[in-house]
């Protein structure tokens, strides 16, 4: 193994521990969301610190890896991969905890759980976390096929955000006195729409990196190998 081999690995073995951290912070926020547990999103600020000190050092590492080795082929693919995946990492993260902060500011005893239950957030929070675990899974075992999975799967997210300004409007109507409730659970799914895409970028950096194809701003018909 050369020197650029071992350190490439430690890039990827680093983006793996944040992405598990982030994993677990999107995790938790689902469980504090739907009990309310504020505890839990406590938690969930105050890793957000570690999330962050992870890109902050992801990106050091990539800068030293072009000045040191200027990686070409599938090493630089691979590096800037990296870099995306980092970002699009943290600002998963940040989503994270903006959920939390929410919970931790609503009186759980007066929320109208029913909210969670019309607007299907809870089902959003689901599957974003089994999209998060098989991007993490396609870049872990190099699997441009689980990374192609992740588009279709996204479509469950659309469609719930699609619906959501009018089944919170209807709420609204019927229970003039939870605007505020009303409006914070849509503002949680508009996250976790972003979420979705935040996912489906990682997924196209691993379809870059692993088959060198190009799918950003590109429809299937379109697809631009390097």
């Amino acid at each position: 193994m050369t020197h650029l081999d071992t350190e490439l690995q430690a890039l990827k073995t680093d983006l793996l521990r944040m992405w598990s951290l982030v994993i677990d912070q999107i995790t938790r926020g689902k469980k504090s969301l739907l009990e309310l547990d504020q505890s839990q999103a406590q938690l969930i600020v105050m890793n957000e610190s570690r999330v962050n000190a992870y890109e902050l050092k992801i990106d050091r590492d990539c800068e030293n890896l072009f000045a040191l080795f200027n990686p070409v082929a599938v090493d630089l693919r691979c590096v800037l991969a990296v870099l995306k995946i980092n970002t699009n990492l943290e600002r998963i993260g940040d989503n994270a905890e903006s959920i939390a902060k929410f919970v931790i500011d609503v009186d759980e005893h007066s929320f109208d759980k029913k909210l969670l239950e019309i607007t299907k957030v809870v089902e959003m929070y689901e599957r974003g976390c089994e999209m998060l675990v098989d991007v993490y899974n396609a870049f872990d075992s190099e699997d441009a096929t689980i990374a192609k999975s992740i588009f279709e799967k996204d479509k469950l997210l659309d469609q719930i955000n699609h619906e959501a300004t009018r089944t919170i409007t209807k709420y609204i109507r019927e229970n003039p006195d939870n605007i505020e409730q009303a409006l914070l659970v849509l503002s949680t799914i508009r996250k976790l729409e972003r979420l979705g895409d935040q996912i489906k970028n990682i997924a196209e950096e691993i379809i870059f990196f692993v088959e060198a194809v190009v799918l950003k701003h590109a429809s299937k018909s379109r697809r631009t190998p390097l």
